[in-house]
């Protein structure tokens, strides 16, 4: 892991003014270097918080709004067009130890380094001239430190926690301090159980020091207790803890952190090492969902599956402005990269993200029944008759209207939004990802016009799956201890989706008297409501589902139409892998790193 003894950091915003005030002598007899040690930083709190940047700057949720990771294409819910695709590699029998595309070792840990010497050099800075005001910017800085590094250590649990050949669950080494040259960096790896107990500490500490939410208010009352009583008015309050520092780590991601962490650790590839119970992930799921008021499912977003699709709204988002969808996200700018790579051939795109038949088969009918049961009246050579409308309105099916135009996806299609028509460009499966993707963004090179992305970072749509799932798993379906249950989670969802609005779900109804089927429901939910946002390939892992399922895609020749399913891809995972290795360079280095078993 890379050690730093000082920090060097370069401003090319005061980079002019120096030059400006450079002599002739300067230019050559060089300056002492630009090295700031912990001893300065302690009187340049703009620099010392340099550091802290750098945890937003590793986000392994993303930066801005086109940052997703499309691992999707590495599992049955699509594929890429791209012979050169890192996850179609592995997806195929490439993964290995040395050829890793999900590695988050060396980015996160290198982060953290950062943070924990932010942690050890922010004791001692001068936050403000003004004492309080100081204090609060240390609580507010300090607790940000915390939240991201209870937010790293999760996804470096989701990479690279596993199980060893003498039968241990192994997490990642527990760093606290800062390394120096002295370091001795020869670390074992911690119990996966000991790096949840300090996710719980970070989460704790934060949540200590930082407000639930940011946010003026209006008197000195109405300061949090915990400020008031280091003197704080509301002017102070405001000028750390205002609307400008809306979308930063707050107690409320804190907390939410730990609610994800949970999840993981209480799933089937987690759950014999990891001490977490499904009550306890269930728990903390309820407590995030509550950040909507005490009744949180009648707060679900009713547009909350396609905030994607509305550019001006986003543009006019006023300054760190959440929907009841949004728990987090990127700030909003105009971009155009996604469509670029996403859309249609005829749309000037590449078409890269392909879905599968096996996610388009996901997708219920309108009437809630999956389309293998008798009461779906599923047609095969209708197959997009009466469905789930998130169909339509996640992928692009054959003759579906897209930016204003009929994108025909058939074999037989004259132009190359046809399926296989030319290598790189078309469609592998015989469909396009739409969700996302703003129809109104216009590729063409010569009259390119972006239009504004936000990324969720975290959706409370998420949220409720997550205590769905664990919910049903600890008490069965219908317990509502929490003041909802998986099943009022379930039928909120399906209602928004389009499904049985304001009528009985009877297939809902049929899975709530049995708990393995509203596993299935609620899996194959989060798989819809989800998809393409980066989780299905951790989901199968948690669950140790089935990895290789083969993928498949739909050819439509002829007029009238004749449907035909086909396989596409297959998969060449190994029962090792549910669990990510540890990055063969580092256990070269240290010999104290355990492999994870089969790597």
């Amino acid at each position: 892991m890379k050690t730093f003894k000082k920090v060097a950091i370069l401003s090319t915003m005061i980079a002019p003014l120096m030059l400006s005030l450079t002599s002739c002598d300067d230019l050559f007899n060089p300056a002492p270097e630009n090295f700031k040690g912990e001893e300065d930083l302690k009187d340049m709190p703009s620099w010392a918080a340099g550091l802290l940047a750098h945890a937003y700057i590793s986000n392994p949720l993303g930066n801005g709004g086109e940052s997703y990771p499309w691992s999707e294409t590495a599992t049955d819910d699509a594929v890429s067009n791209d012979v050169n695709n890192g996850f179609r590699k592995i997806a195929g029998g490439a993964w290995r130890k040395d050829n890793n595309p999900l590695d988050q070792w060396q980015h996160l840990r290198a982060s953290m380094q950062y943070i924990n010497l932010f942690l050890k050099t922010s004791e001692d800075v001068t936050w403000a001239a003004d004492e309080v005001s100081s204090k609060l910017y240390k609580m507010r800085f300090q607790g940000d430190a915390y939240g991201m590094r209870a937010l790293y250590i999760y996804h470096l649990l989701r990479a690279h926690a596993g199980w060893t050949e003498d039968g241990k669950l192994l997490g990642v080494p527990i760093l606290t301090e800062p390394e120096n040259v002295n370091s001795q960096f020869n670390y074992p790896r911690n119990t996966f159980q000991e790096c949840i107990a300090q996710i719980d500490a970070d989460v704790n500490k934060a949540v200590e020091l930082l407000p639930e939410e940011y946010g003026d208010v209006n008197a000195d009352g109405d300061v949090p207790a915990k400020y008031q009583q280091l003197g704080a008015a509301a002017s102070q309050y405001n000028r750390v803890f205002g609307v400008t520092a809306k979308n930063r780590m707050s107690a409320r991601i804190a907390k939410a952190v730990r609610a994800q962490a949970y999840l993981l650790a209480a799933s089937p590839a987690f759950a014999e090492g990891s001490g977490v119970t499904w009550e306890q992930a269930a728990k903390a799921m309820a407590d995030v969902c509550k950040y909507l008021g005490s009744n949180p499912v009648s707060q679900l977003d009713p547009k909350g599956d396609d905030w994607f699709t509305n550019a001006d709204a986003l543009k006019n988002l006023a300054n760190g402005q959440n929907t009841n969808e949004w728990l987090w996200r990127t700030n909003a700018g105009e971009s155009s990269g996604m469509e670029e790579n996403n859309f249609p051939p005829t749309m000037f795109g590449k078409g890269r993200i392909n879905p599968s038949q096996n996610l388009v088969d996901a997708f219920p009918m309108a009437n809630g029944y999956p389309i293998s049961a008798a009461a779906a009246n599923y047609d095969a050579q209708n197959p997009y008759a009466n469905r789930d409308p998130r169909l339509a309105k996640f992928i692009v099916l054959n003759k579906s209207m897209f930016g204003g135009k009929e994108i025909v996806t058939a074999f037989d299609g004259t132009d190359n939004n046809a399926m296989d028509k030319k290598d790189g460009e078309s469609t592998r499966t015989g469909y396009y990802m739409r969700k996302l993707l703003n129809g109104d963004v216009n590729c063409n090179p010569t009259s390119k016009q972006g239009k504004h992305h936000i990324k969720p970072l975290m959706r409370f749509t998420e949220f409720f799956l997550g205590f769905a799932e664990a919910a049903n798993e600890a008490w069965g379906p219908r317990d509502s201890r929490m003041g909802f249950s998986a099943y009022d989670v379930m039928k909120a969802i399906r209602e928004r989706a389009g499904i049985c609005a304001n009528v009985d779900d009877p297939y809902l109804n049929e899975c709530a008297a049995d708990k393995d089927k509203m596993r299935e429901l609620i899996h194959n939910e989060r798989r819809i409501e989800l998809c393409f946002e980066g989780f299905r390939f951790w989901d199968l892992r948690r669950w140790k589902a089935d990895l290789n399922e083969t993928v498949k895609g739909m050819k439509i020749t002829g007029d009238p139409a004749h449907y035909e399913v086909v396989d596409v891809e297959t998969r060449s995972y190994k029962d090792y892998m549910y669990w990510g290795p540890i990055p063969y360079s580092e256990t070269l280095k240290y010999d104290q790193l355990q492999q994870n078993k089969g790597w």
